[in-house]
C-alpha cells in the first residue's frame, strides 16, 4: 500500500486529449544464467524528433504494465525488470504541451501523485529493477531511473538532466528527495539547480556516471547487451560500488552546510523573485531525513503551487518562444535564395573580430580572413585564434587533426585584395558611421558583386553605412552578442534597400553558427539594445537625482534581469554603453535619458566597485571624485524607480511594435531572452509588464489577450 493507492485520478483523465501517447510494450529476455529480464521499450512510434514524453495516458499505460510485471515476479515468472527506450531516447519527461489545460491546483497536485504512484512502483515490483539509459534522459525520463534499483547509461546518450528549475517547477516525480540520498548534497544542488541556471546545463554520460547517478557506463555500439549481461551479474550476486552509499552520505554537517552556502549563491545571482529555485532548495534540505513517502508528499505540494503560479505560466511561454519561434524566424526569406558561402572574411584583427573568425571556423569550417592596418594586429589576431583553438584541444574538444584543420583555414593579411573570393564579409572595426562606410567602400572594389556584407553594428543606421556602396542591396545587419561564443542572438537587420539574397543567407549562416536569428528593421538599437539603454538610462537618471548606486541595483530586482544595471554597464564596458545611450538621445531624445559625465566616467579605469558575488556596491573614489557636483539631492524610492523603468519599457515596445521594428511582441520577448538573459519566468518583458500593470498605465491596453498568467487556486 501507498499513500496514492486511494487517489482518485479521474478529473485529470480529460488531460490524456490529444496526448502522444508512449507505449511500454515488454518482452522476455532470458539471460545468460537463465533468469528472465522483462524489458519494457518506452516508444511514442515517432522518429528521434519526437521524444518520449509522460502525460497522464502514458503514465497510466505504464502504470498497468508494472502492476503486471509485479504480479509475474509473486508468480516466479520473472526475475528482473528492465526499462529502456526507442533508439536515442528514454524519455524527455513530462508532457507539458498542454499543460496550461491542468485547470485548478487540485488537478496539479494530481498529475505531481499520478507520476509518484507509478514511478514509485518501480522499487516495489518484487524484483530488483533495472533501468537502461539509451538516450536523452530529462527530467520525468531521468525519475524513471532515480526509482529504479540499478541504473546503465550508453556513452553516446545525447544529455540527462533534471531541468524544472529552468522552467520555473521542480523536479516532482522524485527527484528531489531520490537524488540527494544516491548522489548526496553537492552534487544534487549541482544537477538540480546550479546547472538549470546556467542556461539549462545538462550532464554527459561520463558526468551522470561520475556522479554517482548511473552505476555503470557502456559503450554505444553494444548498449542493450552490456547492460543485460551486467545486470544478469548484479543478479547473481555481482556488488555494485555505488560512490555514494546512503550510509556514507553525511548529513549532520555538510548537508546543512551545502544548502545554506547554496541559498547564498542564490541571492548573490538571482536575488529573492524566482520562486522555483528556492522550492528546490528546501525540498534538497528537507531529503535529508523523513520517508520517501514524506518526500513524495512533500514533491506533489510544492509542484502544485508552482504548475498553477505566474511564473511557471510565463515560463512555457518563453519555452515554446525558444523552442518553436527561434527555430523558424518569422521574416525569413526563402533559404533556397542564400549565396553558398565557401570563405568568410573579417574585418579587423582585434579582440572580437578575432572571436568572430574563431566562430566562423568552428561552425562554418570554411577558410576565413581576418585583415587589419598593420601586420602586428593580423599576427595577433591569427595567434588568439590558434591559442583559443589549441585551449579547446586540451580540454578535449577537438581532436590534434581537427584542431590543425581549423588552423590551416584561418589566414591573416594587409592585402585587401584577398577578398576577392570570400562570399560573406563582416567587419568589427570602430563603431562609427565613417569608418565602417570607408572599409566597405575598400572592399568593395574587390569582391563579387553577389558577395554579401554584413555589419556587427550594435546600434547605428545600418542603411547609412551602406548609402556609398556600389550595391547597397549586399549589405545586412548581423549584430552578435558578447560573449560572442556563448550568446545565442544574432539580430539579423534588414533595411529598404537590402535584397532578399542578403538577407536569406544571413540567416542561413546565423543558423550554421548554431545561432538563433530575429529579424529587425533598420531602427536604432534595433530591440535589445534600444530596450537595454531603456533600462540603463533610467538608472543613470535616479543616480545623478542622487540615490546611492546600490539603492538603484537593488530597485531593479523585481525585474529579475541576471544582472543589476550598473553591473551590466561594467560588463559591456563604459564606452560602449555611453555610445549606446547618445545613440537613442540623439533618436529620441524626449524619450532616452543620457549623462555628459557618461563619457567621462568611461575614460576611468575602474567605475564601480562590487562585492565578491560581483555585485556592485558602488563608484570608485576616481567616479565619485568625477561625479562631485553633478549630482542632486533627491533620490528616488525603489517604487518610483521600478515604475519609471516598467512604463518606459512599456511605451518603448509599444512604439517599436507601431513602427513594425519586429512583426510581434513575441519577437521582443525572444530577443531578450536570448540577447539580454531575461528571465524564463518573466516570460520576457511583455508579459512582465501586462502583469505588472505597466501595459495598463501606459497605453491603456495589455501585450497579450489574455494576461499570460497562472490557473491560481
Amino acid at each position: 500500500m501507498t499513500q496514492y493507492d486511494d487517489v482518485d485520478f479521474t478529473p485529470i483523465q480529460a488531460l490524456t486529449e490529444g496526448e502522444v501517447i508512449t507505449h511500454s510494450p515488454v518482452r522476455d529476455i532470458r539471460l545468460a544464467s537463465g533468469k528472465v529480464l522483462a524489458l519494457i521499450t518506452l516508444d511514442n512510434g515517432r522518429d528521434h524528433t519526437r521524444p518520449n514524453t509522460l502525460g497522464p495516458a502514458t503514465l497510466t499505460e505504464f502504470g498497468e504494465t508494472l502492476d503486471a510485471l509485479r504480479a509475474r515476479a509473486t508468480a516466479g515468472e520473472i526475475h528482473a525488470v528492465g526499462v529502456t527506450g526507442k533508439q536515442y531516447i528514454l524519455a524527455a519527461g513530462a508532457d507539458l504541451s498542454d499543460i496550461t489545460k491542468v485547470g485548478s491546483k487540485d488537478n496539479a497536485r494530481l498529475i505531481a501523485q499520478l507520476g509518484h504512484k507509478v514511478l514509485g512502483k518501480l522499487g516495489d515490483l518484487g524484483v530488483p529493477s533495472f533501468t537502461f539509459v539509451n538516450g536523452l534522459a530529462l527530467g520525468g525520463g531521468l525519475e524513471i531511473a532515480l526509482n529504479s534499483t540499478y541504473r546503465t547509461v550508453d556513452a553516446s546518450a545525447a544529455a540527462i538532466a533534471l531541468p524544472e528549475v529552468f522552467l520555473g517547477i521542480i523536479p516532482g516525480w522524485g527527484g528531489a528527495y531520490l537524488l540527494p540520498n544516491l548522489i548526496g548534497i553537492e552534487n544534487a544542488l549541482e544537477v538540480v539547480i546550479s546547472n538549470p541556471l546556467k542556461q539549462n546545463r545538462m550532464l554527459k554520460p561520463q558526468q551522470a556516471f561520475d556522479y554517482g547517478i548511473v552505476d555503470a557506463i557502456f559503450p554505444a555500439a553494444n548498449f542493450l547487451e552490456d547492460s543485460l549481461g551486467w545486470a544478469d551479474a548484479v543478479l547473481g550476486g555481482k556488488k555494485v560500488d555505488r560512490k555514494n552509499e546512503p550510509g556514507k552520505i553525511e548529513r549532520a554537517v555538510k548537508w546543512p552546510v551545502a544548502v545554506k552556502m547554496a541559498r547564498g549563491m542564490l541571492e548573490s545571482k538571482i536575488g529573492t523573485v524566482p520562486k522555483s529555485p528556492y522550492a528546490a532548495l528546501e525540498l534538497l534540505d528537507k531529503a535529508k531525513s523523513g520517508t520517501k513517502a514524506e518526500g513524495f508528499a512533500r514533491e506533489d505540494e510544492a509542484l502544485a503551487e508552482l504548475v498553477t503560479g505566474d511564473q511557471f505560466a510565463a515560463s512555457m511561454y518563453a519555452f515554446d518562444l525558444v523552442q518553436k519561434r527561434a527555430k523558424r524566424p518569422v521574416g525569413a526569406p526563402d533559404k533556397a535564395l542564400a549565396k553558398k558561402v565557401t570563405k568568410v572574411g573579417v574585418i579587423g584583427a582585434g579582440l572580437m573580430a578575432s572571436q568572430f573568425a574563431l566562430l566562423f571556423v568552428r561552425k562554418l569550417q570554411v577558410p576565413v580572413l581576418i585583415t587589419d592596418l598593420d601586420q602586428a594586429r593580423v599576427d595577433k589576431g591569427v595567434a588568439y585564434i590558434h591559442d583559443e583553438i589549441g585551449k579547446l584541444e586540451a580540454k578535449g574538444r577537438l581532436d590534434g587533426d581537427s584542431a590543425n584543420k581549423l588552423r590551416a583555414l584561418v589566414t591573416g593579411t594587409t592585402d585587401k585584395s584577398l577578398y576577392a573570393d570570400c562570399d560573406f564579409v563582416i567587419e568589427a572595426v570602430f563603431e562609427e558611421v565613417g569608418v565602417k562606410q570607408a572599409v566597405f567602400g575598400e572592399i568593395e572594389q574587390y569582391i563579387a558583386e553577389d558577395a554579401i556584407l554584413a555589419t556587427n553594428t550594435s546600434s547605428l543606421s545600418v542603411e547609412e553605412i551602406g548609402a556609398k556602396l556600389a550595391h547597397p542591396g549586399r549589405l545586412v545587419g548581423f549584430h552578435f552578442f558578447n560573449p560572442v561564443a556563448v550568446m545565442p542572438l544574432i539580430e539579423i537587420v534588414t533595411t529598404p534597400r537590402t535584397a532578399d539574397a542578403a538577407l536569406s543567407t544571413a540567416f542561413v549562416v546565423a543558423k550554421g553558427l548554431g545561432k538563433n536569428a530575429v529579424l529587425t528593421a533598420d531602427a536604432p538599437g534595433f530591440v535589445v539594445n534600444r530596450l537595454l539603454a531603456k533600462v540603463m538610462g533610467e538608472a543613470a537618471r535616479a543616480v545623478y537625482e542622487g540615490t546611492p548606486v546600490a539603492d538603484v541595483e537593488k530597485a531593479f530586482g523585481p525585474l529579475g534581469l541576471p544582472m543589476g544595471p550598473f553591473q551590466l554597464i561594467d560588463l559591456v564596458g563604459w564606452k560602449v554603453a555611453a555610445h549606446v545611450q547618445d545613440t537613442m538621445v540623439r533618436a529620441f531624445p524626449e524619450r532616452f535619458y543620457a549623462n555628459e559625465n557618461f563619457h567621462a566616467l568611461a575614460e576611468l579605469t575602474e567605475v564601480v566597485e562590487k562585492d565578491k558575488g560581483g555585485r556592485v556596491t558602488g563608484f570608485s573614489k576616481a567616479a565619485e571624485k568625477l561625479l562631485k557636483g553633478h549630482v542632486g539631492q533627491e533620490p528616488a524610492s525603489d517604487e518610483t524607480i521600478l515604475a519609471r523603468v516598467q512604463d518606459g519599457l512599456a511605451q518603448e515596445i509599444r512604439i517599436m511594435l507601431d513602427e513594425g521594428v519586429v512583426p510581434e511582441v513575441e519577437d521582443i520577448d525572444l530577443c531578450l531572452i536570448l540577447g539580454a538573459g531575461w528571465p524564463f519566468i518573466d516570460g520576457g518583458a511583455s508579459p512582465y509588464l501586462d502583469r505588472e500593470g505597466a501595459s495598463e498605465r501606459v497605453f491603456g491596453d495589455t501585450f497579450h489577450h489574455p494576461v499570460i498568467r497562472g490557473i491560481g487556486a
